[in-house]
């Protein structure tokens, strides 16, 4: 690499002249699927010095744009050659599937072309999946313990399982975790693992396990704290935080790029996903301070919800719009992780002390 690097660069500028690059492309030297060599091509014509930044050549021959190389595609004179991915026939199954998420997803064909050409279905998207299997044996295996399936919170062996987030227990720290395999009955259940497979997986398939595991896990985590901070006598069940997260952040980007967005329906489809987030939102409210049915304690807060849209629209629309981006070159990112860090701090601090300082009076916990 250093060898190429000296006979591209000799003068150690940092960028390749075009007639190198032309010679590359001649020869062969450069192992690039079309639609690499085409965006690469596009860049060159766009810069209107002919140089071509060396940076941006090894960061795209492993599958890595920066913010800088996208916008030299998007403003370059030259336009991308091939067609657009509607047009393309003879596709497989998957490769049909791999289309469809392309135009659910991203906003800009580019992109699209570009998450078409290089996926691969190896890593799959395994975490919303393994996620979403777990709650369901979860559930299963306390309906049938419980001979309940909605409103399970209302019995007392419910509450007691080392998952549910109780602030009698919040010294166990994994429940600020481990509630997100709990649910309050069927119509949570079916309502999150509905969503979280619908958006959660297509998200994952684009964006990769690492960031989509990490705005989810953000989602719940935000969620018990908050209720630890805003609701404190109340416990928390259910997935609700990071469900929220994940489509909050795709409806906002969704919004955010509407022009360039080419999922069918888009306007019916989130005008549907507003009523029904809201109206579970709604659901979980009346669940909180009009229980239907008589209990021995505060029944689970709805807070995790409203905090986990707010991850959702501060953490993960910038995830979503940084598709093949480094997001530690980004300082809007450090921003958010610097905010996160101090909630968490925070929070951290709240529950050390203000349940004592504020004479908080706590159900006792099963």
């Amino acid at each position: 690499m250093e060898t190429r690097r000296l006979r591209l660069d000799p003068e150690n500028t940092g960028f390749i002249a075009v007639e190198n690059f032309t010679s590359l492309v001649e020869h062969h030297e450069l192992q690039l699927d079309p639609s690499k060599l085409d965006m690469l091509l596009a860049l060159v014509q766009s810069n209107e010095e002919g140089q071509v930044c060396y940076q941006e050549l090894i960061e795209l021959m492993s599958s890595k744009r920066s913010s800088s190389f996208r916008r030299a595609i998007a403003n370059g004179r030259r336009t991308l050659q091939r067609e657009i991915l509607l047009d393309e026939t003879g596709l497989g199954l998957y490769k049909r599937f791999v289309r469809y998420v392309a135009y659910e997803i991203l906003p800009c064909e580019t992109d699209r072309r570009w998450y078409f050409h290089q996926n691969r279905l190896c890593p799959p998207p395994v975490f919303i999946a393994i996620i979403t299997i777990v709650q369901i044996i979860v559930f299963m295996c306390y309906g049938i313990m419980l001979n309940k399936w909605v409103l399970q919170t209302y019995q007392p062996d419910f509450m007691k399982s080392a998952l549910v987030y109780h602030p009698g227990h919040r010294a166990q720290v994994w429940r600020f975790f481990s509630y997100m395999f709990m649910h309050v009955g069927l119509e949570q259940l079916g309502f999150n693992a509905l969503l979280q497979l619908m958006i959660g997986v297509p998200l994952e398939m684009v964006h990769g396990i690492l960031r989509i595991s990490l705005l989810y896990m953000a989602g719940v985590l935000a969620g018990s704290l908050t209720v630890s901070i805003t609701d404190m006598r109340a416990p928390v069940v259910g997935g609700s935080g990071g469900v929220y997260a994940l489509c909050s952040a795709h409806l906002a980007n969704v919004v955010m790029n509407w022009a360039g967005m080419r999922c069918p329906y888009k306007l019916l489809r989130m005008i549907l996903a507003l009523v029904c987030m809201s109206s579970e939102v709604g659901r979980a409210v009346w669940l909180r301070f009009s229980p239907p049915l008589p209990s021995s304690g505060p029944q689970p807060s709805f807070m995790a919800h409203l905090s986990g849209a707010v991850v959702g629209i501060s953490m993960g629309l910038l995830i979503l719009r940084s598709y093949e981006e480094s997001l530690q070159k980004q300082c809007s990112w450090w921003v958010i992780v610097f905010s996160f860090i101090t909630f968490l701090l925070f929070a951290i601090f709240w529950n050390i002390f203000a349940y004592e300082l504020l004479g908080v009076q706590i159900p006792p916990p099963p």
